[in-house]
């Protein structure tokens, strides 16, 4: 069975199902019909009046061996009497019937009249109601009066009644395959062209394919959902690529500066042309910036390729990681003032990310402070925010603040990857927070962050090393 097609299947199971809801039906009705006949049967016998001369006259001519009738023909109404000794006495024009157990006792008065099915001698099948012949005042005889109807008639009935109910059944089956054909293949387009899709993008690896949705079954729901995947692999390996371009772009900028610096060293010693000391320590301190500008790059870029956290997330002081990330925002930034507001609070999910989430905003915060300038940072029910007073980030440029790479053309000339804010965006949305930069009164800029939590850890919370 399950090496069959779904759609063969299908039709399979639909034809099983109709013939055999077809054949209960019929035997149902058949039996029912048998059950009707006979009962209209046994009406008819027990109605049947027989003359009383009639059986006086077959009394009178029986004798105690088996009656012939000689060439009077059968009659359809069968009557014999029988006696309480088991011998019978056939009427004229009727067939003997074999005489039966119960015949002899409603005979002999120890049973009322019953109603069964006997064979003649001759082996065709009767209907028999037998009741007592009793006296003038309701005394025994010892006699008892059979009366009998072939049971041609109900049988001939039957088999015509089978022959129909069968066809029937034939026509039903044979309707209901088709049905359930036409069915499989109607109801499995949708599938058959889901197939068809993913075969073509497994085959082209093209996932701007889509599926035409109509209606809103469950193939319709499958068919957006499957379109909804091809979108988001799309998507994402739209950002990969973009990423990657990205990536090799900033990546070029550190590595032809540190080309150029190596081969300015290489051809000093190469032709013993010495550079000038002044020359060669600015030298070498490019060279360290550059590589220490390629190594936080690549720190970025593998801070990003992290997949989520997930599972590992767990209840952490966000109070103390602040603390700590305001100790190194001080050390980068001696001579600007750094106020801090921090208040309890507990939220869920991993410590190393969120410290260099807030060393991320902290560090952006004192790479665009004046000299001798402040920073603010309060930490009150969830809410982080950072706050500079510096030249402010233009109104036009903040949709882009959050973006891979992105930096505003005043900060180009300083250290940065542009990849921080997008750290930091990502690291909240992982702890189901939210970010965003604004204007601050004033001038600067205020980034705000709030993580949902609480004041106090949980009862279940794991206690901080």
């Amino acid at each position: 069975m399950n090496k069959l097609a779904l759609r063969s299947r299908l039709t399979l199971l639909t034809a099983v199902a109709v013939a055999v809801a077809v054949a209960a039906v019929s035997l149902a009705s058949w039996f029912i019909t048998r059950d009707q006949l006979v009962t209209q049967l046994d009406s008819t016998l027990h109605s049947t009046h027989v003359d009383n001369r009639y059986l006086t006259q077959t009394i009178a001519t029986c004798t105690s061996s088996v009656q012939t009738n000689g060439n009077v023909p059968p009659s359809p109404v069968g009557v014999q009497i029988v006696k309480a000794d088991g011998t019978r006495c056939v009427g004229l024009g009727t067939l003997p019937i074999k005489v039966q157990a119960r015949d002899i006792e409603v005979a002999s008065g120890t049973a009322d009249a019953v109603t069964h099915n006997a064979r003649t001698d001759s082996g065709q099948s009767v209907r028999v109601y037998t009741e007592p012949l009793n006296g003038p005042n309701g005394e025994s005889t010892g006699l008892a009066v059979t009366i009998s109807r072939p049971l041609a008639e109900i049988d001939k009935t039957l088999t015509h009644l089978a022959w129909v109910l069968l066809a029937v059944a034939g026509f039903g089956v044979l309707g209901a395959t088709s049905a359930g054909l036409w069915i499989a293949r109607t109801g499995l387009r949708p599938v058959d062209q889901l197939t068809g899709t993913v075969e073509h993008i497994a085959r082209t690896e093209d996932l701007n394919v889509r599926i035409p949705v109509e209606g809103e079954d469950e193939i319709a729901r499958l068919g957006k959902s499957f379109n909804a995947m091809t979108s988001a692999l799309a998507s994402s390996r739209d950002r990969q690529q973009q990423l990657i371009a990205d990536a090799g772009h900033e990546l070029r900028t550190p590595l032809t500066s540190l080309r150029t610096n190596i081969e300015l060293l290489e051809r000093s010693e190469a032709t013993g042309r010495a550079i000038p000391p002044e020359d060669r320590r600015a030298l070498l301190a490019s060279v360290k910036a550059q590589m220490t500008e390629l190594a936080a790059l690549i720190g970025d870029l593998q801070e990003l390729s992290r997949p989520d956290a997930g599972p590992t997330l767990k209840v952490v002081p966000l109070h103390e990681i602040t603390g700590t990330a305001l100790q190194r925002a001080r050390l980068r930034g001696p001579d600007l003032t750094i106020t801090a507001d921090v208040a309890p609070w507990f939220v869920r999910g991993e410590a190393a990310a969120l410290e260099r989430a807030i060393v991320n905003l902290l560090d952006n915060a004192v790479k665009f402070s004046p000299p001798g300038g402040r920073i603010d940072v309060r930490l009150q029910g969830g809410r982080l925010s950072v706050r500079d007073h510096g030249p402010g980030i233009p109104a036009e440029e903040l949709p882009h603040v959050f973006e891979r790479f992105w930096r505003s053309p005043s900060a180009r000339s300083l250290p940065g990857s542009g990849l921080g804010l997008s750290i930091v965006a990502r690291t909240v949305q992982q702890s189901g927070g939210t970010i965003g930069l604004t204007p601050a009164p004033g001038g600067g800029t205020e980034a705000a962050l709030y993580l949902p939590g609480a004041p106090t850890a949980p009862p279940d919370a794991p206690p901080e090393p």
